[in-house]
């Protein structure tokens, strides 16, 4: 299946938006200027891709953190489902966010929903502290992003 185009580029800001997270605390893109964000877009949460990409957020927090970088998971389940999955794999430092209604919204807005699917892309975006786009990237489904390929990114001046 064709990969679509993401709709943001390197140096666009990115769309502001709140969601609500795993534990049903609003999280809002705009209070995190200052920081450097990863939105990891993943398809649909019980699934054994996304959970890989998840947990490799989880274990990378605490060098996200040192690269003064929050990283967020993004997918189209609901509230009690993110938590419910969060808890089976052991996820407690990184933000699972619900993008459940309006349905896909913000993967929407970001041009990485998946319409006739019913849920986004595999995806990356990195936004500097000015909430520009650094880096993005659309992966075929069946792909775990390298998080090294991040860390690169962060790193780098």
């Amino acid at each position: 299946m064709a990969v679509s185009k993401m709709a943001l580029q390197n140096g666009e800001i990115a769309p502001v938006f709140a969601l609500k997270d795993h534990q049903g605390n609003e999280f809002k893109l705009s209070d995190l200027r200052g920081k450097r964000v990863l939105l990891s877009f993943h398809p649909l949460a019980w699934t054994g891709i996304c959970a890989k990409q998840m947990q490799s957020l989880e274990d990378n927090a605490d060098l996200f953190e040192s690269l003064s970088t929050m990283p967020v998971g993004i997918s189209v389940d609901s509230v009690p489902t993110k938590k419910a999955w969060a808890a089976s794999l052991g996820i407690n430092k990184v933000r699972l966010l619900s993008d459940f209604w309006p349905h896909g919204g913000v993967a929407k807005l970001y041009g990485l929903l998946r319409e006739k699917d019913g849920f986004s892309e595999r995806a990356n975006v990195v936004l500097n502290k000015s909430g520009k786009v650094v880096f993005s990237k659309v992966y075929e489904l069946e792909q775990l992003p390298d998080i090294r390929e991040i860390v690169e990114i962060l790193k780098s001046p």
